[in-house]
């Protein structure tokens, strides 16, 4: 098979749906099970209203019980669409397929990197399992599967839709401590079809246990912007890392050798669980079909987060969804989603 011709789309092209995964009492989430339901319920909700959802479920009682809850909030059920499978958790950015299209044939290629759990921080041997279980239920079309035996999450990666990879090397670098930068680039350019990878040195957030996910940092935009994480409370630890990650983003350049337009989001006030702090980046937004889902924790800084991130895409609906639960397990909206391409579904 002639793979030159796949590329990694951006967020912002067409998609068929949005993929999740039930929260349920054999995951992270059971000590806040029916808080997290009820964000699963406005997140689904939102993205229902611009397209399709897919929904793991992991046995015929929950698709009930997340079919019931989807239903009395309104929700149409030609908008989802259940899965019965086996999983862990419900991070699906990083278990789900990153999947590259090649519109020459109309056939798409579903990369399945190796998960480890976070560098082996959690239990994952059924969420590696994800993406052949999804396929052999037939959800895909025109996909060919490529296992590849290199660990690597959704969210460690930001993709342009030209080719452009925008990553963190304290992510990288702690899922492969014993490859050189250069052996890291070459197989991200090699699976990914990528023909440059740009690097942040700087960068992170208390209480995400990704080992800074670019996610949670950064984001590319389809107005040629970079949209990230700032901290303007000087007495804050995380200002001097973000301020020097700022510098990093200000140094690269775009494929015309031209600096990126840069957008400061604003910082949420500290959101602690007795003496933990959780990770609330407003960067880990989702982009759906006309709109972006903005996460929002009931901060003032909110409104102003899904203003700046309205300009970066203009002509998109803004919607801010309700995330304050999903931080409490250190990751926001865009961690427990994944889109896929339009055509990819069967």
């Amino acid at each position: 098979m002639n793979r030159t011709a796949f590329r990694l789309p951006a967020e912002w092209e067409p998609q068929d749906a949005i993929l999740v995964a039930w929260p349920h009492a054999g995951t992270d989430w059971a000590p806040r099970l029916p808080e997290v339901e009820i964000a699963y319920v406005a997140l689904v909700s939102a993205i229902a209203r611009f397209e399709r959802v897919v929904i793991c479920v992991a046995d015929p009682d929950l698709r009930r019980r997340a079919g019931r809850q989807l239903a009395a909030a309104g929700v149409q059920p030609s908008q989802v669409h259940f899965v019965e499978l086996a999983y862990d958790d419900t991070w699906l950015r990083d278990s789900g397929p990153v999947t590259l299209v090649d519109e020459s044939r109309g056939r798409f290629l579903l990369d399945d990197f190796r998960f480890t759990g976070w560098g082996g921080k959690y239990a994952a041997e059924r969420d590696d399992a994800l993406i052949d279980g999804l396929q052999s239920a037939g959800l895909f079309a025109a996909a060919d599967h490529q296992r590849i035996e290199f660990a690597l999450e959704g969210g460690a990666i930001e993709a342009d839709g030209h080719g452009s990879l925008l990553t963190t090397w304290r992510c990288l670098h702690q899922r492969h401590p014993r490859m050189e930068r250069s052996a890291i680039e070459s197989r991200l350019r090699q699976t990914l079809h990528a023909t440059r990878v740009l690097w942040l040195e700087h960068g992170y957030l208390e209480g995400d246990d990704t080992d800074a996910h670019i996610d949670t940092l950064a984001r590319f935009a389809p107005d040629g912007s970079i949209v990230y994480q700032a901290c303007d409370v000087v007495a804050d630890p995380h200002h001097a890392e973000l301020a020097r990650m700022r510098d990093d983003l200000a140094a690269l350049r775009d494929i015309q050798a031209r600096s990126y337009p840069l957008r400061a989001l604003p910082w949420a006030q500290p959101i602690r669980e007795g003496s933990r702090r959780l990770a609330a980046s407003y960067a880990n937004y989702l982009v759906v079909n006309g709109g972006v889902l903005v996460p929002a924790y009931g901060d003032p800084a909110d409104a102003a987060a899904a203003a700046i991130i309205g300009d970066a895409h203009p002509g998109r609906e803004i919607v801010q969804v309700p995330c304050r639960p999903l931080i409490g397990q250190n990751g926001s909206l865009h961690c427990v989603t994944m889109q896929l391409p339009r055509g990819v579904l069967a």
